[in-house]
């Protein structure tokens, strides 16, 4: 028997054992999490109004549902089982852990009171254990999120709906509470570009035409008229659609809906401003764009906002004896290969880039380069694999998580939503393990 690891249950993880499950013969594929849920960021990742994204997560449940392929969470790698340990009794080790730590913006006032990374804001609305006693400070007229991507976009977008509009998703109970009881007015999205530069995509960028407390502005000077007649016709096709929507939004009326989002362009964050130990505003650089590239000017402009959230990109975390690259934040690699028989994919290989089809692109060929590494250099099979494992986690007294019992908690959580919810999470552990006993 080949046996394989995969560390980490989302897509890319899923992704590549559905391959390896269906092409390597007498594979046994055994999936871990540290968490006693599947699925990763479709669970605790994707806006919980796009519930149409999260579908995918039934392609992912026929690939738990072989017979060799195994869900073994609530374990985490780095602790309850060593990276070594991993490596001692497995033929084949796929690292798909993601990137879960916010990127510092490395300015004056980012301890503050209100100010927070976007990967925990995401993960405290989306049920995620780690962040469910964030307890963020909402209780604010100003709100600035800072970053021209879809996340940045998504959480402009749930700060600024009704709890009618927020109906159907599967946000958590105590978020939609905390959120309507926000007194918000103005919520600026602020990017260091422009944008021909903005990263978010129009389908994201279209949704705010219909909110029905909150409308969109743009200063219309920051809109380009038309694009250079040399830009690249591939990429052309999509900025004028983000550039159309803009112009929409720049004729809209300031004062026709309660709430105001303001999309702004070419303002770095200087420092965020404080008293007490808590916000009360936050200084931009104005910037020109060079060649797509901004640089300051050196003229500064504060906002009124008593919260903050950055949402400019992400890191990997290093587990214990993995080589790691520090300065990138990735698990170090080559070509997705991490040393012998240990490869990555997703996230934690090549930075926070992409959505979901991109991951299953990257992991498709990080699964063929396994099946081709092992097809020249077959393993003896020997190996104990999740026989061993689970000895070492019976002996360290890990309650580990079968697909199973994932199945039971599934049940709660839909069981308990109300009205149109599709389930209503539970977002702590010992809850969950609470259901299996």
């Amino acid at each position: 028997m080949i046996n394989i690891a995969i560390i980490g249950s989302g897509p890319s993880g899923c992704y590549i054992a559905d391959m390896l499950s269906k092409k390597v013969a007498d594979a046994q594929v055994d999936i871990f999490d540290r968490l006693p849920t599947p699925f990763g960021l479709v669970r605790a990742g994707v806006a919980p109004d796009h519930q149409g994204t999260k579908n995918i997560v039934r392609q992912f449940e026929r690939t738990f549902s072989r017979d060799n392929v195994r869900f073994v969470g609530n374990v985490n790698i780095g602790d309850d089982i060593t990276y070594q340990e991993l490596k001692d009794h497995y033929d084949v080790i796929a690292v798909t852990i993601g990137a879960l730590q916010d990127r510092d913006l490395g300015i004056d006032g980012e301890d503050l009171n209100g100010v927070y990374g976007s990967g925990a804001f995401v993960a405290w609305y989306n049920g995620h254990p780690d962040h469910a006693d964030l307890n963020p400070k909402l209780d604010s007229s100003g709100i600035a999120i800072i970053g021209n991507g879809n996340v940045a976009l998504d959480i402009s977008r749930i700060l600024a709906k009704t709890d009618a509009e927020m109906g159907s998703s599967d946000i958590t109970a105590d978020s939609v509470a905390a959120i309507a009881e926000s007194p918000v007015q103005d919520i600026y999205l602020i990017g260091r570009r422009g944008p021909v530069e903005a990263s978010f995509t129009n389908a994201e960028l279209s949704e705010f035409a219909e909110l029905d407390r909150c409308v969109a502005l743009v200063d219309s000077a920051q809109l380009p008229a038309a694009l250079p007649e040399d830009f690249d016709p591939k990429a052309a096709k999509a900025i004028e659609k983000n550039l159309e929507t803009l112009r929409g939004y720049a004729e809209n009326a300031t004062d026709s809906k309660p709430v105001r989002l303001h999309i702004m362009f070419c303002a770095s964050p200087t420092a965020i401003l404080g008293e007490h130990g808590t916000v009360t505003g936050l200084r931009l650089e104005k910037n020109q764009i060079t060649d797509g590239r901004a640089t300051g000017t050196g003229e500064t402009f504060d906002l009124n906002v008593q919260t903050v959230i950055s949402a400019i990109g992400y890191r990997s975390q290093s587990i214990e004896g993995m080589p790691f690259d520090e300065e990138r934040g990735i698990v170090s690699n080559e070509d997705g290969r991490v040393e012998d028989g240990v490869y990555t994919s997703g996230w934690c290989k090549r930075g926070p880039q992409g959505v979901i089809p991109a991951n299953r692109a990257d992991s498709m060929g990080v699964a063929k380069q396994i099946i081709a590494d092992l097809e020249e250099n077959m393993p003896a099979g020997d190996k104990a694999g999740f026989n061993k494992i689970a000895a070492l986690l019976d002996e360290r007294n890990v309650r580990t998580v079968a697909f199973s019992d994932w199945q039971t908690i599934n049940e709660a959580e839909v069981s308990r939503a109300q009205g149109d919810k599709p389930r209503e999470k539970f977002n702590r552990i010992p809850e969950m393990l609470a259901l299996l006993d």
